[in-house]
């Protein structure tokens, strides 16, 4: 009773920290496995065997076949022909949604956004009315398959776990696609009408320069103390209070490499400060204002120099940082123009903006690397080109490794965990991936959070806590029929999964789904599917998936437009999902 006690409590707590949000899900998670260790609920023994557990191992593979897939450009050539479509808005929304969630299916999720985010934002003219669809498409597709979403990959290895047969790879398929398909109709409908149609959001370089520190152009005299100073020096004096955008030397508009110019007399400086730092600036450097005035973004490109936007990923570098601290532009070259928050341009001092998830960043930098650089803090790009550099390799290799590794796994040949290892080991040996892109293709903050949450999760089934759950949702149900059991099982998980992550939420609910099946003596399996398909139907708010917060910026959605939307899919989602699964899984 005590141990049962005590896990009910860390439980709690952990969900009680989740909603709170101040700590990251991956620390939360290890504060929970690190208190139940020590509290001796989990032996210490098993402490850190979630780290080598099969859907962990699943997960991280997963993860990095989708980058390879995401890098090699293959899902770029039915984009460009969907472009053409732009003239007819609705059928737009309807192929991007079906098409982010085929890709879904068999990819990351968020990758699979990241391919299609940039051509939503080109061929519609209200991000408002195309991206949430295209969020909830990606989520809606990732229940088709065991590998579409770390939901389904607990499940199936914790039905392993139970004895006999784990789910297969396709095992999904039959109740996901119908309740895909119905999400879909349903969205390019009727949930159509429920997206807030007048926001643009802010996907638009000049709205968001609009927003920034005045971008000004002043003139340096011959007397000046700046002039025989570089840029950086120039800046430093001025306590790095300025940012040098470009040189406008006679005919000449110099951009990029700008560490080794010498600023000379009457050079025109295009600069981003505030007001204060320029009257300052006049007085100190004798700097002459040659006027403020509104800058086409063009002017601040170039062949060689890129400006590009991008959305913060939840969990980035960049989150929680600001662009002096992490020396975006002193050390990487990267100059910081604007930045929007839920479809506000944020107006105070650039440099000491704390950047947020879903963030929107307008960034200048070398045309080469500026699209790797923001990769690499964990920031999705939103520019249209292709980022990744040419593949040595053929781009249909990558497609023929991962078919290789479904069919290894359709046909039983090999579990699921090892012909995806196997897979993403052959990525990297091919060289179609190097082994720096393959482990920053890993959400580590994932791997963490699963990691530590499945011996707690096991903890449940170790005490018979969740035999103690189920005996109470069972004894509250009475004699209701099992399709009312089963709809309030997929309820309480659809709850959970918009509050937490959904991958800690199948962690949690599939031992309680288990215990209610046996307390009711009738197969586990429509209950775990049940799970399965309501961990994923996170569509109430923002913070229940990445894909979410990343639209939430461009689309220039507020945190209330989400449920307006979600509340009725999910309802249809019950509607639908309750009988597909009892007659696909009979009791």
């Amino acid at each position: 009773m005590t141990s049962q006690v005590l896990v009910f409590a860390i439980l709690i707590a952990a969900l009680g920290l989740f909603l709170w949000g101040r700590w990251r899900h991956d620390m939360v998670a290890m504060v929970a496995l690190l208190a139940a260790v020590i509290l001796g609920v989990v032996p210490v023994n098993q402490a850190f065997s979630g780290f080598g557990h099969a859907a962990v191992i699943t997960v991280a593979a997963v993860l990095v076949i989708s980058r390879a897939i995401e890098r090699s450009g293959i899902l770029h050539l039915p984009t460009k022909k969907i472009a053409a479509i732009r003239q007819y808005p609705l059928l737009s929304i309807a192929i991007l949604t079906v098409l982010g969630a085929l890709m879904s299916g068999f990819m990351n999720n968020v990758g699979a956004l990241a391919v299609l985010m940039p051509l939503a934002l080109r061929i519609h003219e209200s991000p408002s009315q195309i991206l949430m669809p295209l969020s909830f498409g990606t989520l809606l597709g990732g229940m088709m398959t065991e590998i579409g979403t770390p939901p389904n990959i607990i499940i199936a290895s914790f039905k392993e776990s139970t004895g006999g047969y784990g789910f297969g790879l396709f095992d999904f398929t039959p109740v996901g696609t119908v309740v895909t398909l119905t999400g879909i109709l349903f969205i390019v409908t009727i949930g159509i009408k429920l997206l807030p149609t007048n926001r643009k959001g802010q996907n638009n370089t000049s709205d968001i320069l609009e927003g920034a520190d005045y971008i000004t152009e002043v003139s340096i005299p011959e007397m000046s103390p700046a002039v025989g100073k570089t840029p950086r020096q120039f800046e430093r004096m001025m306590d790095n209070e300025i940012l040098i955008l470009g040189i406008v030397r006679g005919e000449r508009r110099l951009l990029g490499h700008l560490r080794n110019a010498i600023l000379q007399p009457d050079d025109i400086l295009v600069l981003r400060a505030d007001a204060p730092v320029l009257k300052r600036m006049a007085e100190t450097a004798e700097i002459k204002l040659v006027g403020e005035r509104h800058i086409d973004p063009n002017e601040l490109g170039s062949d060689q120099v890129e400006i590009m936007e991008a959305v913060v990923r939840p969990g980035a570098r960049l989150e929680n940082r600001t662009a002096r601290t992490v020396r975006l532009h002193g050390r990487y070259g990267v100059n910081l123009l604007g930045v929007a928050r839920e479809g506000e341009r944020i107006k105070d001092r650039l440099g000491s903006v704390e950047f947020k998830a879903g963030d929107v960043l307008l960034v200048q930098g070398e045309r080469e690397t500026l699209g790797e650089i923001m990769i690499a803090f964990g920031c999705m790009p939103l520019a249209t080109r292709g980022l990744a550099p040419p593949l040595r390799l053929p781009k249909l290799l990558t497609p023929i490794i991962f078919a290789a590794a479904i069919l290894a796994t359709t046909f039983g040949l090999l579990p699921v965990e090892i012909s995806f290892s196997a897979a993403a080991v052959l990525l990297v040996l091919t060289g179609v991936l190097t082994p720096r892109a393959a482990y920053e293709a890993i959400d580590w903050s994932v791997i963490v959070l699963l990691a530590a949450l499945i011996p707690v999760g096991h903890a449940l089934e170790t005490t018979e806590a969740d035999k103690v759950i189920a005996a109470l949702i069972s004894g509250m149900a009475g004699e209701l029929p099992v399709w009312i059991v089963l709809a309030t099982l997929m309820g309480i998980t659809m709850l959970l999964t918009n509050l937490i992550n959904n991958a800690a939420t199948a962690v949690v609910m599939a031992p309680i789904a288990a215990g209610i099946a046996q307390q009711m003596n009738v197969s586990i399996d429509p209950f775990l599917m049940a799970v399965a398909i309501s961990a994923s139907a996170a569509f109430l708010t923002p913070i229940g998936h990445q894909n979410n917060v990343l639209v939430m910026g461009p689309g220039g959605y507020k945190f209330g437009d989400y449920w307006k939307l979600g509340l009725p899919l999910q309802i249809l989602i019950l509607i639908v999902a309750v009988p597909m699964i009892l007659m696909v899984w009979p009791l």
